[in-house]
C-alpha cells in the first residue's frame, strides 16, 4: 500500500508543509467530498467549490497548529463542522444581500445527524467512482463489460436493453454484472479501509 493511500499516512504528511504530494492527495480524497456536500445543503456550484476551498485550507491551517484531537472524533466530522460554518456564513452573507436562502436548507445545518448521513452519502460516492476508475484503468476487465455493468447499475437500462444496445445475450449482461460487481466490490472493501483508517 502506497505511503498517500491511508488517511493516517495523509495527515501524519500534512504537518510538513513542503510535502505537496500529501496535499494532493488529501485535496483528491476530500474535495469532491465536500463539493457535494455543500451541494447536497442547497449551495450553489460556484460557491459549492469555494466552500471546499476554505475547509480544505482551514483544515490544514487547524490540523498544524494541533487544533485536531484524533481522539476526540472521526476526521469527517471535524470537516462537516467547518464546511458547516462556511455554509453558514454564505447563507449570512446571502440574507445580507437580501438574496433568497431556502429555510429548509439552513434547518438542516443544525441537524447534526442530517449532516453526517449527507457526508456519509458522499463519500460512499466518492469511494464508487474512485473504485470504478481503478477498475477501467487498473484492471484487465474488459471495457465492453465494465460498460454492460454500468448501463445496468448505473444508467438503470434493463437487461434486455442492454443485450440489445450491446449486441449480447441476456446471460452475457449477467454475467457482466457478476464480474464488474464482484471486482469492484473487492476494490471497494480495500478503499473504504483505507477512507476508514481515521476519517
Amino acid at each position: 500500500m502506497e505511503i498517500t493511500r491511508t488517511t493516517t499516512a495523509i495527515l501524519n504528511g500534512l504537518h510538513d508543509s513542503e510535502n505537496s504530494e500529501l496535499w494532493e492527495a488529501f485535496d483528491r480524497r476530500y474535495r469532491p467530498i465536500l463539493v457535494g456536500f455543500a451541494r447536497n445543503l442547497g449551495v450553489g456550484e460556484v460557491d459549492a467549490a469555494d466552500i471546499a476551498q476554505e475547509t480544505l485550507s482551514r483544515f490544514v491551517h487547524e490540523y498544524r497548529e494541533g487544533k485536531y484531537d484524533r481522539s476526540r472524533g472521526r476526521l469527517g466530522a471535524w470537516l462537516v463542522g467547518i464546511a458547516r460554518y462556511r455554509i453558514l456564513d454564505l447563507r449570512r452573507k446571502l440574507a445580507g444581500r437580501r438574496q433568497i436562502v431556502d429555510d429548509d436548507a439552513v434547518a438542516a445545518l443544525d441537524d447534526e445527524r442530517h449532516l453526517t448521513q449527507v457526508w456519509e452519502n458522499e463519500r460512499k460516492q466518492a469511494v464508487l467512482r474512485e473504485a470504478m476508475q481503478e477498475l477501467r484503468t487498473n484492471s484487465r476487465t474488459d471495457p465492453r463489460t465494465i460498460e454492460m455493468f454500468e448501463l445496468l447499475m448505473v444508467h438503470g437500462l434493463t437487461t434486455q436493453a442492454v443485450a440489445e444496445q450491446m449486441n449480447v445475450t441476456d446471460h452475457d449482461v449477467y454475467l457482466a454484472k457478476s464480474r464488474v460487481a464482484q471486482r469492484l466490490r473487492t476494490i471497494v472493501e480495500r478503499i473504504e479501509a483505507e477512507y476508514d483508517d481515521g476519517s
